[in-house]
C-alpha cells in the first residue's frame, strides 16, 4: 500500500482495490456483485513516487494538528478556512487568495488546511513563489519546482514542463488542494 501509519479507511478501500484487481483477472468486477468500489485510485499510487510521497503523512496527526489550528483562528482565519474546505469538499474548483499584511496569519491558515486534508488522507501540494516561503509550508516546495515552470527564456506561448503521461502529471491528477 506504500503508506507508513494507514487509516482503516485506507485498509479497507486499499482491500477492496486489490479484490477488484482478482476479480478483473475472471472478467468480472466488484459493482457485478453489488460491493462497494475503492474511493481512490489505488493503481496510481502503487507504481508512483511522488504520490507515495505525499500520502506518507500520519493521518491521525494531521488531523490533530488541524484541530489545534482550528481552534487558535480567529474569526476572519476560520471564515476563510472553513469557505475553502467546503469549495475543496464540493469539488468546485475555485481558487482563493488570502490576503493582510506580514503576520496576519495567512501560512498559519494555508498550514491548517493541509493539515485537515491530509488528515483526510488527501493529497495537497504546498508551493510558494520562493524558497524561504515554500519553508514555512508543511511539505512545501517552490512553484517552479513542483510544477516544472521555466525560469529563464519565458515568453508568452511558454508552458509548464510536465509531459501528460508522466508521474508528476499523474500527482497533480489525484490531488485535493493545491495551496
Amino acid at each position: 500500500m506504500g503508506r507508513e501509519n494507514p487509516t482503516d479507511d485506507n485498509v479497507c478501500d486499499y482491500g477492496l482495490f486489490l479484490l477488484d484487481e482478482i476479480l478483473g483477472e475472471s472478467g468480472h468486477t466488484l459493482a457485478d456483485f453489488e460491493m462497494p468500489t475503492p474511493q481512490y485510485d489505488w493503481s496510481v499510487q502503487a507504481e508512483n513516487p511522488l504520490i507515495v510521497e505525499q500520502l506518507n503523512y500520519d493521518a491521525a496527526e494531521e488531523c490533530a494538528l488541524a484541530e489545534a489550528d482550528v481552534q487558535k483562528m480567529n474569526v476572519e482565519q476560520h471564515d476563510a478556512f472553513d469557505r475553502i474546505v467546503a469549495s475543496v469538499e464540493q469539488k468546485l474548483g475555485k481558487g482563493f487568495f488570502l490576503s493582510g499584511s506580514g503576520g496576519t496569519g495567512k501560512m498559519f491558515v494555508y498550514n491548517a488546511m493541509a493539515h485537515h486534508r491530509r488528515g483526510q488522507s488527501k493529497i495537497v501540494l504546498c508551493v510558494a513563489s520562493s524558497g524561504i516561503s515554500a519553508l514555512l509550508l508543511r511539505g512545501g516546495r517552490t512553484a517552479h519546482s513542483m510544477f516544472k515552470i521555466l525560469i529563464e527564456g519565458l515568453t508568452a506561448e511558454s508552458t509548464c514542463c510536465i509531459p501528460k503521461e508522466s508521474q508528476r502529471a499523474a500527482l497533480i491528477r489525484v490531488t485535493d488542494l493545491i495551496i
